[in-house]
């Protein structure tokens, strides 16, 4: 019984690791720097928030214009971070996923905003040593059944 059980425990740690990668470790650790990127911008920190993108980071917002390499985001955005909150999106139902070779991770997670729920999807890589957002890619979520709605709204003459 005790070998069946040792066993067990040693296929459970060889499945939540993926080649070096404790996935079990890092999962809280990678909740934890997006809940802190995600406060950053609630309390208008943008040292904070920025610190956490990759230095070739991308961040992709919910109108069609918004593309922006992380350096032009910190551009654009400076009004917002001059106030006392640039913007508050507050995750929940969030779902993290690992490459096989364990360097990479994506995810992606529904936010409570001012616009209504949104999607907020992303990509994650190592670098000097700390996770990094390298792309994220904020999305609106509308309903299904307000999808005749919507389309109505941003293109009137159909």
């Amino acid at each position: 019984m005790i070998k069946f059980i040792a066993i067990l425990m040693l296929i459970f740690a060889f499945s939540c690791s993926t080649n070096n990668v404790n996935v079990a470790q890092e999962i809280p650790i990678i909740e934890t720097i997006l809940n802190e990127w995600h406060h950053a911008a609630a309390v208008a920190d943008e040292d904070k928030f920025f610190s956490t993108f990759t230095k070739d980071g991308i961040y992709i917002g919910t109108d069609p214009t918004e593309h922006w390499q992380a350096n032009e985001l910190k551009e654009w955005s400076k009004k917002y971070f001059e106030r006392e909150s640039a913007w508050s999106f507050e995750p929940y139902d969030r779902n993290i996923y690992f490459s096989e070779d364990g360097k990479t991770v994506w995810f992606d997670e529904l936010l409570k905003t001012w616009m209504g729920t949104c999607r907020g999807s992303g990509v994650m890589k190592i670098e000097n040593g700390t996770w990094k957002i390298a792309h994220y890619h904020l999305a609106i979520a509308v309903p299904n059944d307000k999808i005749d709605g919507y389309l109505e709204l941003i293109n009137p003459q159909n």
